[in-house]
């Protein structure tokens, strides 16, 4: 992969305040909603790990090691010390598969009357409907590119994909600009509009299709709704102004902007577009954020229930009954993560509070947990994981070429998996950079670029190995394009 030029920053940020997530006693959906929960959550779930009491996964921390190495090997096979030129983490890198860099190149077809604030409102706007359709693609699928006639999967094929639908001007209303995504193009993309864009036909079925359909219209609809943030026209790419001129960004030869303002203004504006089954509490849908088992459970109520995990159900939250609730806020994240990109590059935003993203619990990262033995999945659950798989193969008539327990993404299972993976991935990033010590020359792998180089690819990779007819992950997601 071409070196690209969104290498981490690493500048010297004065100290910022950052704000603190609402009292979860006071405003539980709030804080559930918040990004600072999201790792808060998981290390419940991570301490009985480490004790070995989960209630599906058994686990041996003694192959933890095994991870460490591997990932480590990954990183100094693909990338010399000091390790600085680690791009973090983010959608960016899917569209340079093949060695091209598709975005340096997008750039450049631009008018020269073009300015880097416009640019960055073009990616920004590509970035947003590229990671929303990035939802896991199946086994079948792949996508031709009209560029140079070669076949990409699964990431980077929704990333080829969404670039040409893109440039095609797909998703743009407006006559004069072809190159943006705004509330009026997204309204008039339907199933079958989608289904051609990402090549999606019998014998190359793209899981989830109307899912992503869905959520490009609810999109449109939610964009439409915040003009203070994507202004009249309903375009993602507004956000940059709005960061900008938002009262906390620190202005000065390079603007400071505040990471939670950002998460904030996502999870304002996207929330609506997540299906209506999803958790909620007090009528406010919570999005990525699932009960567990494993978590804190309330005693049961005598009088009627005071939390349901669908929408609009009635009743109010109670202390106990939001520690049952693990929020990951997957897509949001990996939004937050790619959108960072351009506005760094392009116009030198730094942003304060990074350190609260955390890993992605998807199953590339999770998966590597899985293959390496430091997770199993304990026998009941196998069972009825390959039992949900053999359904599911006479229901849609799928040919079982590698078997594997197969879950649907609000599973007991899956929930808790995710959330392992969040704490894994942080145990993960404190071993290899004392691993790689030595090599890092005084400096420090950040997470976004250990997801980049070592966890996410070495989840790719041993799934690869482990599985090499289908590359599929250990654990299967009946996906309904929305999650992963």
């Amino acid at each position: 992969m071409p070196q690209t030029p969104l290498t981490p920053m690493s500048p010297q940020l004065s100290r910022v305040n950052l704000p603190k997530p609402p009292d979860p006693t006071l405003d539980a959906a709030g804080y559930l909603r918040s990004l600072g929960s999201v790792r808060e959550r998981c290390l419940v779930i991570t301490s009985k790990a480490f004790h070995n009491k989960l209630s599906h996964f058994d686990v041996d921390l003694s192959k933890f090691p095994d991870v460490v190495r591997f990932v480590c090997q990954i990183i100094k096979r693909d990338y010399d010390a000091p390790f600085t030129s680690i791009p973090s983490h983010g959608r960016y890198q899917h569209f340079s598969v093949g060695g091209r860099d598709r975005i340096a190149n997008l750039l450049a077809t631009f008018d020269h009357s073009v300015d880097n604030t416009e640019k960055c409102r073009r990616l920004m706007d590509l970035f947003l409907v590229s990671v929303l359709l990035d939802a896991g693609a199946g086994t079948t699928w792949s996508f031709k590119s009209a560029e140079n006639g070669r076949i990409y999967r699964r990431s980077e094929g929704l990333a080829i994909a969404s670039l040409e639908m893109f440039k095609s001007g797909l998703f743009s209303g407006n006559p004069g600009n072809k190159f943006q995504v705004d509330a009026i193009g997204l309204q008039k993309v339907n199933v079958e509009q989608l289904a051609k864009g990402l090549q999606s036909r019998p014998g190359n079925e793209l899981a989830g299709l109307e899912g992503r359909t869905q959520v490009l219209s609810k999109l449109s609809e939610a964009l439409a709704e915040k003009p203070e943030l994507f202004g009249d026209e309903g375009r993602p790419g507004n956000l940059v102004d709005y960061l900008l001129a938002h009262p906390t960004t620190q202005a000065s030869s390079t603007p400071v902007v505040i990471l939670p303002v950002l998460w904030n203004a996502l999870m304002a504006s996207l929330t609506p577009i997540w299906p209506t089954t999803r958790t909620a509490i007090d009528g406010i849908p919570l999005g990525d954020a699932w009960p567990c088992s494993s978590m804190p459970q309330p005693a049961p109520a005598a009088s009627s229930p005071t939390f349901s995990p669908f929408p609009n159900s009635g009743g109010s939250s109670s202390p106990a009954q939001w520690e049952s609730i693990l929020p990951f806020h997957k897509l949001t994240q990996w939004l937050t993560y790619s959108l960072m990109q351009p506005m760094q590059n392009l116009l030198k935003i730094q942003f304060a509070g990074t350190e609260l993203l955390t890993g992605l619990p998807e199953y590339r990262n999770g998966g590597l947990f899985i293959d390496m033995g430091v997770l199993t999945l304990k026998a009941d659950d196998t069972e009825r994981g390959l039992q949900n798989y053999a359904d599911y193969c006479r229901r849609t008539n799928t040919k079982a070429v590698e078997v594997a327990p197969m879950f649907e993404p609000s599973d007991d299972v899956i929930v808790e998996w995710r959330g392992v993976t969040v704490g894994l991935l942080d145990r993960l990033l404190i071993e290899v950079n004392r691993t790689l010590r030595p090599d890092l020359n005084g400096g420090e792998l950040t997470l976004a670029q250990l997801l980049e180089a070592g966890s996410w690819k070495g989840g790719r990779e041993i799934a690869e190995v482990s599985r090499p007819n289908t590359k599929e992950p250990p654990i299967l997601i009946d996906s309904d394009g929305t999650v992963f």
